[in-house]
């Protein structure tokens, strides 16, 4: 069943619709919430409670508009409230390599942070970075890497200038440059020659 399937169906009072909406996009839907507010129980609750919603209001929807991206992004406003309401984050417990945990993985092919977490070795690493970041870096950070929207679209998403997303996301680059170089150093005593990282990495070290 595609995406239009699914809101057609979901219209209609099916039920199949919400559960195939909820297989294709709810892995990706924690994991941006849990980037977000670096807590892996709420990240659930409000991708639980983000369905519910979508399933309320799913006759407002226009389906002509995709589904994904309007859904997802509904999931990273509500993960930053959520997060900005926190005068503390939890960190999560150790993620596990098995297919069925979720994980955190970033893929965006700009030059970003989100590259290093091609290589299960890192996450830690970037999980910790990121919990270093006020919630509306994080929520850039996600919207440019994770969710592959440009400045203007983040502009738009979160009603701000496009100044401020340039400058959440320099601030963010740059926090995350500093928190990871050690890592980096770490993980490359031998000081290999760059062009045996990736270029993201480079980029960001």
């Amino acid at each position: 069943m595609n995406e239009q399937q699914a809101v057609t169906r979901l219209k209609q009072g099916n039920i199949d619709g919400l559960e195939a909406l909820v297989q294709r996009y709810g892995v990706k839907a924690v994991r941006a919430a849990a980037l977000i507010t670096h807590d892996r129980a709420l990240a659930e609750d409000i991708v639980q409670a983000a369905f519910i919603r979508a399933y309320e209001r799913i006759h407002q929807f226009d389906e002509t508009r995709p589904f994904e991206p309007w859904f997802l992004r509904s999931v990273v406003n509500d993960a930053v409230k959520a997060a900005s309401r926190r005068k503390y984050h939890a960190p999560l417990a150790h993620e596990s390599t098995s297919e069925t945990d979720p994980g955190v993985t970033l893929a965006d092919p700009a030059p970003g942070p989100d590259a290093l977490l091609e290589h299960a070795e890192t996450k830690a690493a970037i999980w910790q970075a990121l919990a270093q970041l006020p919630p509306d870096q994080r929520a850039a950070v996600v919207l440019r890497y994770y969710l592959d929207l440009t400045e203007n679209e983040i502009a738009a998403e979160q009603d701000c200038p496009r100044g401020t997303v340039k400058w959440r996301l320099h601030r963010a680059r740059r926090t995350l440059r500093v928190l990871l170089t050690p890592w980096k150093n770490l993980n490359d005593p031998a000081r290999e020659t760059s062009a045996s990282q990736p270029s993201s990495v480079r980029e960001i070290l």
